[in-house]
């Protein structure tokens, strides 16, 4: 029997996930399963796709071919970048972001993870916890996934055995135990096979001795990012408005914050400080355009308007009076460095963080971490898709949450003063 969930309160709400394995873990078929079962894919791609898999002698159709043009894109070098899918359900949308598993795109996978509430982390029944297994999951761990699937993929290929599927989810939780993410997260285990379709969106017949949830049941139920938002409210202003040229008597002392919430909620009334400077006061009024709300929330971007005259720019951040915040001039930070030019302790660095930016100059690097055997080794640099524990002096005060407190507050990337390029992506402790 199925468990049915209650949607209505998932109705439309957009999940993103992302999928993780090696190289053969069966990704692509995964992807391409859910998109077909979930009728996501047009009549056309499905008969081009058909033709294909009976060219190549294939009884059945080839799924994985719904995502192999990026495979063999990546495979001649030409791309290595994450791959995004839409598809969406009677009951809400989906955006699944599918990263190259090799060690050497471990920056492409962090930029996948950074958006992503849910992991789907692919297991090959025949294979066991791999090193690839433990990379991702760490990976997944330190850029705050709060939910994860591990999906243990083949099942076909080893007769739908049980023992090797508790064996397998054993393995995982001790390794889960080891670097802290069983207890911190919420990790769910599901036997499956893409190829036949087993557990994705159908049960099928094959594992009578699995009574939880397919793939798709995981997915539908897994809360949305807004409903588990239950940060404080922070605010970076990114634009101050004052209408100067306006023949409008009204708006000659309009002196509106724009921005977007990044997290928590705001109503008129609310008392409001303004960091880094401390000024205090409260919302006289809230808009988007010229309509005038009584509150707004997470991701919605609007004006607030204050009771006082205070001297605010941007990259100043408007938070709860009370809050817990305090600007800084110091920070300890994961960083995974992006740039093909290593990191050098010598040189100073821009960290734009929101709305704000400031000189940087790193203090220490305490340790890097190796990402296939996750020991700590002492280093004097970063290298392309290193990630080390660093902390930055910093020339101007900054507003932040730890990263596991507020994804939004807690991350920042790092500019190289001379290029402007970024090369490097950082989660506050």
């Amino acid at each position: 029997m199925t468990t049915q969930h209650n949607n209505s309160n998932h109705n439309d709400s957009l999940l993103r996930f992302m999928t993780c394995g090696s190289v053969d873990d069966g990704k692509s078929t995964l992807i391409g399963r859910l998109l077909f079962d979930t009728k996501t894919i047009l009549a056309d791609t499905l008969t081009q796709i058909s033709n294909t898999s009976k060219k190549r002698g294939m009884e059945a159709v080839d799924l994985s071919l719904l995502t192999d043009g990026l495979q063999a894109e990546r495979e001649q070098g030409i791309t290595i970048d994450v791959a995004y899918r839409y598809f969406s359900t009677g009951t809400r949308k989906y955006i699944i972001a599918d990263a190259p598993g090799h060690e050497q795109y471990t920056r492409n996978m962090v930029t996948a993870a950074s958006t992503a509430n849910l992991a789907i982390i692919l297991i090959d029944a025949r294979r066991g916890v791999l090193t690839q297994t433990r990379r991702h999951s760490y990976l997944a761990h330190l850029v705050g996934i709060q939910h994860i699937v591990v999906a243990v993929n083949k099942m076909d290929l080893v007769n739908y055995d049980q023992a090797i599927y508790d064996k397998i989810c054993a393995d995982y939780q001790t390794f889960a135990t080891e670097i802290g993410l069983a207890g911190a997260r919420d990790i769910r285990f599901i036997p499956m096979s893409a190829l036949n379709g087993d557990m994705l969106v159908d049960r099928l017949d094959n594992m009578p001795w699995y009574s939880g949830e397919t793939l798709l049941e995981m997915l539908e139920a897994a809360p949305a990012a807004d409903e588990e938002q239950n940060a404080e409210f922070r605010f970076p202003v990114q634009f101050v408005c004052r209408p100067h040229a306006s023949a409008d008597a009204d708006l000659h002392d309009f002196r509106g914050f724009m921005g977007r919430i990044e997290s928590g909620d705001i109503a008129i009334g609310d008392a409001v400080t303004v960091l880094p400077n401390g000024f205090q006061s409260k919302v006289k009024a809230i808009r988007v355009g010229d309509t005038q709300l009584q509150s707004a929330q997470t991701e919605q971007s609007v004006t607030i308007l204050l009771e006082d005259e205070i001297d605010t720019s941007r990259g100043d951040m408007i938070v709860k009076t009370g809050s817990a915040i305090q600007p800084v001039k110091q920070i300890e930070a994961f960083v995974c460095w992006l740039s093909e030019t290593p990191m050098s302790t010598a040189r100073t660095y821009v960290i734009r963080h929101t709305t704000r930016e400031s000189k940087a100059k790193v203090a220490a690097i305490s340790y890097k971490v190796d990402v296939n055997t996750l020991e700590q080794q002492a280093t004097t640099e970063l290298k392309m898709n290193d990630i080390a524990r660093i902390s930055f002096k910093l020339a101007q005060p900054l507003m932040v949450d730890s990263y596991t407190q507020n994804r939004a507050i807690g991350a920042f990337i790092v500019i190289d003063e001379s290029t402007n390029n970024t090369v490097g992506a950082g989660m506050i402790v």
